[in-house]
């Protein structure tokens, strides 16, 4: 889903794609893709752009479209020699996605027992 509240702005405001990439330190071909809606715009990314562009976040935010994922190598439906390639490869992306989400999970609740366990130390010098 194009981002076209983003770029509207972006265009009345007079900024161009690669100063908007500089403000998230970013190339210029990411943000293209960003403001396209083929890469996500992560929150922290999408407050950097308000106050760059001095908007209130919700005169550029828009939400991200679910994307659901069919994997249908039928050529019926599938034209294109490499429609089934690229679907295998969203699906591949979304569970390596998912792999990654629960290991940093599994790592943040390490952390905090980490951290607890550092804080009863503290707490608690003589154990």
């Amino acid at each position: 889903m194009q981002k076209e509240k983003l770029r509207s702005v972006r265009k009345r405001k007079g900024y161009t794609q690669q100063q908007i990439a500089d403000v998230l330190a970013t190339d210029v071909s990411n943000y293209c893709r960003k403001e396209s809606g083929d890469v996500k715009i992560i929150h922290e990314e999408w407050s950097k752009i308000a106050d760059f562009l001095d908007v209130p976040l919700e005169e550029i935010y828009q939400e991200e479209e679910a994307t659901t994922i069919i994997n249908n190598t039928n050529s019926t439906f599938n034209d294109s020699p490499g429609a089934a390639s690229a679907q295998n490869t969203n699906i591949f992306n979304n569970e390596m996605s998912i792999e990654m989400i629960k290991n940093l999970q599994e790592y943040i609740a390490l952390l905090k027992e980490k951290i607890s366990q550092l804080e009863e130390k503290e707490n608690n010098p003589e154990k």
